[in-house]
């Protein structure tokens, strides 16, 4: 009983986190990316992974619950939570319309331990896939063979 006394004194007399954070309104710039081939560079890293050549993958991920994120001009990548219209993007099914399509977006961008989130509330513009082929973004060199 002491034991548990000195506990929830203790307890009480912590200084807990915030358990909500406030964001702030952005418009950012950028590519609807898968955010699994973008991170793990399995497809020929991040160069590989935007605009007609990533495109059937990014809807693959995303129909299957890989998160979405959109990718800014200068290299920020910023992981979707909610999407216009929606209450939830959980499975990332609601994005399938929109995958690899160059975006202004408005929201409410959160950050925490280094990872930026959008809230998206509203699409300013959409410039469809904007990356329509090989060319546009260079060479993707092939895996390795076993055993070098």
């Amino acid at each position: 009983m002491f034991r548990l006394l000195i506990s929830l004194s203790f307890l009480a007399g912590a200084t807990l986190p915030a358990l909500s954070a406030t964001g702030e309104r952005v418009q950012i710039t950028g590519e609807v990316i898968d955010t699994w081939c973008y991170y793990s560079g399995v497809m020929g890293g991040p160069d590989a992974v935007t605009g007609t050549a990533h495109h059937t993958c990014a809807l693959w991920c995303a129909a299957g619950g890989i998160p979405v994120g959109m990718l800014t001009e200068d290299g920020k990548v910023y992981m979707v939570l909610k999407w216009e219209g929606h209450d939830q993007v959980g499975d990332g099914k609601t994005l399938l319309s929109v995958q690899s399509h160059k975006l202004v977006a408005d929201g409410i961008h959160y950050e925490r331990d280094g990872i930026d989130y959008i809230l998206v509330e509203n699409i300013v513009s959409d410039e469809g896939i904007t990356l329509r082929n090989h060319e546009d973004y260079g060479f993707v060199p092939p895996f390795a063979e076993p055993g070098q």
